[in-house]
Formats: C-alpha cells, structure tokens, sequence
C-alpha cells in the first residue's frame, strides 16, 4: 500500500535508526532544524510542509535522557501547532521506565508523569519497544504499540547453533520474558533468585534450574550498569556453567558497564540498537548490535494504512 501522507521525523537522540528506518520504507527523513540556545535551552524548527500529514516522530529517550524528553516534547508541539493530522511518538527505548510503582513512601511514578507529559505535549498515539513493565501502556490514555525485540534476537540466537543452552532469567521478574525465550529456542530455563540492596546493586542468593555443563544465555530487557549482569555470570560459572551470554533490548551500559563486559568471563552480549551505542560501546568485541529499523519500519508502516500490527507482537 501507499506510504503517501507519511513523514517520519527524528530528534537527536538516534538519526540513524530514523535513516534505517526511512530506508527500509523508501521515503526520506523529514526535515528540521533543532538546535541549542546558549542557556541550554532547545529550539526547534519543522522546515517542510506537514500540514494534514501522517508524522511519526523517532526519539529513544535515551541519555542524557531529560534533554531528551524535552526535545520530544517540544518536537511534538511545533508538529501539532503546523497542523500534523496525527502524531505519533515513536520511543524504542521509553526513559524513566524503572519508576513504574512506589516502592516506598513519598516517591514519585516518574513512568506515569512522562506518559502525561507526551500526551499534553499532542501525540496522538506511542509505538514502542520492551517496556520495563507492561502496565507502562495503560498510563497512556491514547493508543500505545508495543513491540518486542524478542524475534529479532532468538533469530540470532539459532544460528549461532549453541549446544545445550538454557535460558536464565536474572531475576524473578524477567521470568516471564525468559521462558518465552526458552520455549521459542526449545530449551530449558533458570531463574537467579537475588536481593537488592539499593538501586545499581544485587546480590545473587541461589539458582533455581539445571546449568552444570551447559551454555548459559541470560535474558534481560535493560542491561544498565551491567552489575547485575556481572554479579549473574560469576554465579552461573561459580555453578558449573559451561560458557555465558547475554542478550537484551536496551543498551543503556551507563557508567564502567563497558569495561566491567570487556574484563568478564562473559562470550558475547546481544543488544538492539534501541539505544545509539558510541565509539566505546562500539569498540568493545563482545558486544553485538542487532538492528531493530525493519520492525519499527513494518510497525509504522502498517499504523500508517491503518492494517494489522498484531502479529507483530508476538
């Protein structure tokens, strides 16, 4: 079908998924100018007509992630004051999405004040991509997409034809996500059953599965400081694991998380390129980028001729 009416934007935070994106739907990247006052503060200029067209807006709310924010707010409402007919935030990788619930007095839902935010600012729906939490989607009130990396990485995984592989969660909450791994590549499953002290900082207690002699694959939706991904291998090995990987949607590797995957016992991390990675991130041979440009690309497609996105999904 036609991809007339469609223009896809992007701020700063990753023109070249945007640009991958562009080309897998053979269209060009629409025009804008954003640039920085001297204060710090952001300005933003659409250069082109987008008066009753169909804009879907790239902007992984990535680090620095409050700049970030604000870029994609501010992206959106010069959109809608030029009279876009629908605005689409696409955010592969959605900022703040750890403060999802008060774990504790007086704190705030971060999660649920930036959904807030993007709806004031005039989008008219979200795509994105491996939400910390699902419930993330019902603090929108508008239509919300949500996608997983899950077929692009398990499509890496096979052909890398690994021998008696388990799956391993790193912690109970990424049960779900890792046994879904699992069942796709037909294999077994583990859990690490660890405390967190304070936020940055686990403490691996046991292992609930069968790894002795095995290739371990930890699972995870968000690789930050990569303690906990550190703090898992040791413990996988310490149990008999053969060798170790990991694989995850959202690069973050904040602070020595490069150095901490470099100097590990770890064989290969498997990431999207939800995040831009830099030079450092990309200098590191243990780190491997998939790109997620073609799903995103179908997604917008099929938003856009208004036909189904559900097998996506899956």
């Amino acid at each position: 079908m036609s991809n007339r009416g469609l223009l896809i934007f992007s701020g700063r935070a990753h023109i070249p998924l945007a640009k991958e994106i562009c080309k897998y739907l053979h269209i060009p990247l629409g025009k804008s100018h954003i640039y920085d006052f001297s204060d710090g503060e952001i300005g933003v200029k659409i250069t082109e007509n987008v008066r009753g067209r169909d804009i879907f807006l790239v902007q992984p709310t990535c680090y620095p992630v409050n700049k970030n924010i604000m870029e994609l707010l501010i992206m959106i409402d010069a959109l809608k004051r030029s009279s876009a007919e629908r605005i689409t935030a696409v955010i592969p990788y959605y900022g703040y999405a750890r403060q999802d619930r008060k774990v504790e007095p007086r704190v705030p839902i971060t999660s649920k004040l930036v959904a807030d935010l993007i709806t004031a600012a005039g989008a008219s729906r979200v795509l994105t991509m491996d939400l910390h939490v699902g419930q993330i989607q019902g603090f929108f009130n508008l239509p919300v997409d949500h996608l997983y990396a899950a077929p692009i990485l398990i499509e890496y995984i096979k052909k890398k034809r690994l021998k008696d592989l388990v799956i391993v969660s790193p912690d109970a909450g990424g049960v779900e996500r890792a046994r879904a791994f699992a069942k796709k590549l037909n294999t077994s499953l583990a859990i690490i059953d660890k405390r967190r002290d304070k936020p940055g900082v686990a403490k691996v207690m046991n292992i609930i599965g069968e790894i002795k002699g095995k290739g371990a694959m930890i699972v995870d939706d968000i690789i930050d400081t990569a303690g906990t991904l550190m703090e898992a291998t040791n413990a996988l090995l310490v149990n008999g694991a053969r060798e170790v990987y990991a694989c995850c949607t959202h690069p973050v590797l904040s602070g020595s998380a490069v150095e901490r995957i470099m100097e590990s016992p770890i064989k290969e991390v498997i990431v999207s390129n939800s995040i831009p990675l830099n030079d450092k991130h990309k200098g590191c041979n243990k780190i491997k980028i998939l790109s997620v440009s073609k799903l995103l690309g179908e997604a917008i497609r099929r938003i856009h001729t208004a036909t189904s996105v559900s097998s996506l999904f899956r």
